[in-house]
């Protein structure tokens, strides 16, 4: 199972890729786990490399991006059968131009880079966004990018994005009442149209063995 959740900073993207990481994990699943498409990435690095990262010029930001999006696509897409990927190359097309290189027009890769994955299926984690800023005041990240007034024009960032995708396996989940048991119950439930043969069998399996 490879998989790409996007959504909106505060949807509920990691806290869905955790589960299913952990999930997989009590069933002998390993899944390969990414989640460090943001900057600065917060999935390896400590509070000084951060802040380098923060600091470094547009330019090396995009730079940088660019290629950590088709080394992945690239090599781990293609080596590992289980991946989970926060963000990937959808987040970026959104948030690279607006906060990491404002002002500065590269030319946009993220269709090319799809039609070089394998068959993926693409999560769009939608929250109302009364929801988005309540938990945004809730639990704020340490390095926040979406502003509390800036929801609104993200989501449908997203949305347009999802919708442009050339990637024909996709679902969409409403994150605003679930908690994160149940998200995953959710996304378990909802994903068995667009598992392959492979993933579809062995998911039948391991679900029949739970009774």
């Amino acid at each position: 199972m490879r998989l790409i959740v996007i959504g909106c900073e505060y949807a509920g993207k990691t806290t869905l890729i955790d589960g299913l990481a952990a999930w997989g994990q009590a069933r002998g699943i390993a899944f390969h786990l990414d989640d460090h498409f943001s900057l600065p990435d917060q999935f390896f690095l400590g509070p000084e490399e951060q802040r380098a990262m923060v600091a470094l010029p547009p330019t090396i930001k995009e730079r940088f991006q660019r290629f950590q999006i088709y080394y992945h696509v690239g090599n781990v897409l293609h080596e590992y059968e289980d991946v989970l990927f926060g963000g990937f190359h959808i987040e970026e097309a959104i948030y690279g131009p607006r906060y990491y290189y404002p002002g500065r027009a590269w030319p946009a890769y993220h269709r090319r880079v799809e039609a070089a994955m394998p068959p993926d299926t693409i999560l769009l984690l939608a929250a109302r966004p009364e929801v988005l800023r309540r938990r945004m005041a809730a639990a704020p990240h340490a390095y926040p990018l979406v502003a509390p007034d800036e929801v609104e024009a993200i989501g449908a960032a997203f949305e347009a994005e999802y919708r442009a995708s050339w990637l024909a396996r996709r679902l969409t989940i409403d994150t605003s009442d679930l908690t994160p048991a149940g998200l995953l119950r959710t996304f378990l439930d909802r994903v068995v149209p667009q598992l392959g043969e492979r993933d579809l069998l062995r998911f039948r399996a391991l679900r029949g063995r739970e009774g």
